[in-house]
């Protein structure tokens, strides 16, 4: 008897055996292979389950087995190697395997739908479009762009122009006028090239020796330290070319969608090469297209958030992690991973290059290089004449505040203004004020669901909670004593962007949050917009901060750096040192001289003084050898194991029950805290308790993850309780 053992996108921890599909012979099923989708029941419903073997007997009696639907794939559509990487997630994140082999597909393949062949509706250059001068369409720069574009690229999809900031009314135009026709480009190998990249400098040119100095065709991590604008896209950029010329395939993850536009308009100029793009904000078709490509090899640069890192690749060579410090990078619900650290693991079961990239590397990443484990480069200088911005703390104590801002700030934001240069100011708290608060009796808005307090929103006339979502309509009274005299608390962007209107008139101002920057193509516009180089004031919250160049900043202040000072997470300090670091480059990337102000009620603080003395360099360094002193991450394991329940004592009791069954068990080294309520012990309605696992070394902390997964199984949840691992977290909120 054949037995197919699958696993099941679900969240039970185990295999599922069936017989195989009726319609199939006993050669068929002896050839199948792992990876293989099936159409399969399970309970009332029928789902798409993935082969993991074929065995010749079960611990499941016969005749309780059920047989397969149908098989989906002929041969499986993902690669051992990526199978593989599946295996070692799903083990180290102590996360059921079936629902790590989801992340694997698209959409459209985990509903159990047959694969299509891949491909992509676009267009092309008529023979007159061919013919064009370079110089027609003098008043159609749009339409020019496009022309330009396509005599550099044969084929552009309609995506990719979509994702460009072109509109479909620009490409009817040129339609109309027969200068481009609609074209279907089916998936196959494209030929690739670049165009010459920019002189390096003399640091860049030993990190590019260096990098290829690597056996090709090998497993070698590299760490490149680089302040900002000291040229790291340069480098990504020859690397990719080395890349392309030896015929293979490179993934770059980028850590916001924010930055996938800029990032693709920057490759397409520079490669004529198939690209594919894949994050969030795809519809399955357009997220099924891509994922083809790049399984294919038609796509020779794949671009992606953080779910891209399980993309399969027909030929995997380099693998680039922008920003690779950023907590984006970690998933915070449901398969809890971190995409940096899976991809050093998929580079090492690919045998091919990885790069991780930041002006303010990670402290686990600093470590790995001074353990010898990534080779370290850095970059010291900035490309540019302008140099690294000066950075001084403005001291706001005893002085008047409008929105947030002091008379000094003002001042010199007025200045740089009148020099034709641009500001920007960064407030990382989005909505008009954080608190609404009645000024005669003191009742405070706060989200029935979390232990938060509702932001308000005043242009949508909405209070909204910034953590469950919830929201309502703006108070106009009191609900307790019907006072109509409600006071907005605190600062946010809008309020602070509604005073500089107000204020600087002549200038445009432009603010850049998530409630802002919501439409499709919304930031690609502003960044367009910004480097126009007319002078305008940029108001906005870390989405400023990740990557982006504008040339014509010259100066960047902080309008509350004290917020940033006191954290409760162990992280804190080293999150405070990296957004300020991160939001001081945007400073004098050109040939601007820059300058970064901190408004700040705490000048003396150790950590800002820091800022104004030493590089993020020598700060992270003296964050991590005090963590190691402390036995904290890197230096010390952390597993967080948290239940969320509608009753907080049933959460409480589970853990502390866990807790006793487990701690005569635990590997020398390991030991349990709490259970703690979180740091917010209510959110979207649930109660939230928390067990901390501490080890010395990651193996004593896999065993101890593993002793508390396997015993937390065996017990029995009531009243709709859940629980959840999170291994290296990142956040204990």
């Amino acid at each position: 008897m054949s037995v197919l053992r699958l696993v099941i996108p679900s969240p039970l921890r185990r295999q599922f055996d069936y017989l195989p599909p009726a319609e199939m012979s006993p050669a068929q099923v002896s050839a199948l292979q792992p990876g293989v989708r099936l159409q399969v029941p399970f309970g009332r419903r029928e789902v798409t389950g993935y082969l993991l073997a074929v065995c010749d007997q079960s611990e499941v009696p016969a005749s309780a087995l059920k047989p397969a639907l149908a098989l989906l794939d002929e041969t499986p559509l993902v690669d051992p190697q990526l199978l593989q990487l599946c295996h070692w997630a799903a083990d180290y994140y102590h996360h059921p395997l079936g629902e790590v082999y989801g992340t694997l597909f698209p959409k459209r393949l985990r509903d159990g739908k047959q694969q299509q062949p891949g491909g992509a509706l676009g267009w092309r250059l008529t023979a007159r479009g061919k013919g064009l001068p370079e110089e027609a369409l003098p008043r159609s720069p749009r339409q020019a762009k496009v022309i330009d574009l396509l005599r550099r690229k044969s084929f552009i999809a309609s995506a990719e122009f979509k994702q460009g900031g072109i509109s479909a009314a620009v490409l009817r135009s040129l339609r109309d006028k027969n200068l481009i026709e609609p074209h279907f480009e089916s998936n196959h190998s494209l030929t690739s090239s670049s165009r010459q990249g920019l002189t390096l400098n003399d640091e860049q040119a030993t990190v590019m020796a260096a990098f290829r100095a690597t056996v090709s065709a090998s497993f070698s991590c590299h760490l490149l330290e680089g302040v900002t604008g000291s040229g790291k896209t340069e480098i990504y950029l020859q690397l990719i070319a080395d890349c392309l010329q030896q015929g293979k395939q490179a993934l770059i993850l980028v850590p916001e969608i924010g930055l996938t536009p800029q990032t693709l308009a920057r490759f397409q100029q520079r490669f004529e090469a198939g690209i594919a793009v894949l994050h969030s904000g795809l519809t399955d078709a357009q997220r099924y297209l891509a994922w083809e490509a790049a399984r294919t090899g038609a796509a020779q640069i794949v671009i992606g958030t953080r779910s891209a890192i399980f993309t399969p690749l027909a030929a995997p060579g380099l693998i680039i992690v922008d920003e690779e410090h950023d907590s984006s990078y970690k998933q915070q619900d449901g398969f809890r991973y971190s995409a940096r650290d899976v991809a050093v693991k998929r580079a090492h079961i690919h045998g091919c290059k990885i790069l991780l990239g930041s002006a303010t590397p990670s402290l686990e990443s600093i470590q790995n290089a001074q353990l010898g484990r990534y080779q370290h480069h850095q970059l010291t200088r900035r490309t540019s004449s302008g140099g690294m911005p000066a950075i001084r703390a403005l001291d706001v104590r005893r002085q008047g505040l409008q929105a947030g801002l002091s008379d000094p700030l003002i001042a010199a934001m007025e200045e740089k203004l009148m020099l034709g240069q641009q500001v920007l100011l960064f407030l990382n708290r989005r909505g008009f004020a954080p608190t609404l608060q009645c000024h005669d009796c003191g009742w405070v808005a706060e989200c029935r669901a979390c232990d938060a307090r509702l932001t308000v929103h005043r242009r949508q006339r909405r209070l909204r909670c910034h953590h469950c979502g919830a929201a309502g309509v703006l108070n106009r009274q009191c609900p307790q004593c019907h006072s109509e005299r409600l006071l907005a608390q605190g600062l946010g962007t809008e309020q602070t962007e509604d005073f500089l209107r107000t204020r600087f008139k002549r200038w445009s101002i432009h603010r850049v949050d998530s409630d802002s920057m919501q439409s499709k193509g919304a930031m690609q516009a502003l960044v367009d917009e910004i480097n126009k180089g007319e002078p305008c004031i940029l108001l906005g919250t870390q989405m400023l901060t990740k990557g982006h160049h504008f040339p014509a900043v010259s100066m960047v202040a902080v309008i509350d750096a004290d917020a940033l000072l006191f954290s409760a997470d162990f992280r804190g300090e080293e999150r405070m040192a990296q957004l300020l670091t991160q939001v001081a480059g945007r400073a004098g990337r050109a040939e601007l001289a820059g300058s970064v102000l901190l408004q700040t009620h705490y000048p003396d603080h150790p950590a800002l003084l820091a800022m104004l003395t030493t590089g993020y360099g020598e700060q992270a360094r003296a964050m991590l050898k005090r963590r190691e002193e402390a036995g904290m991450p890197p230096a010390g394991q952390l597993v967080l194991l948290r239940t969320d329940c509608p009753n907080a004592e049933y959460g409480e009791q589970f853990l502390h029950t866990l807790r006793a069954r487990c701690t005569p068990h635990l590997p020398p080294g390991a030991r349990l805290i709490g259970p703690l309520p979180s740091p917010m012990q209510r959110r979207a309605g649930k109660y939230r308790c928390q067990l901390l696992l501490t080890a010395h070394d990651r193996r004593s902390a896999q065993a101890a993850a593993s002793l508390l997964v396997a015993t937390a199984e065996t017990m029995s949840t009531k009243q709709g309780l859940n629980w959840t691992i999170d291994i290296d977290p990142q956040d204990v909120f």
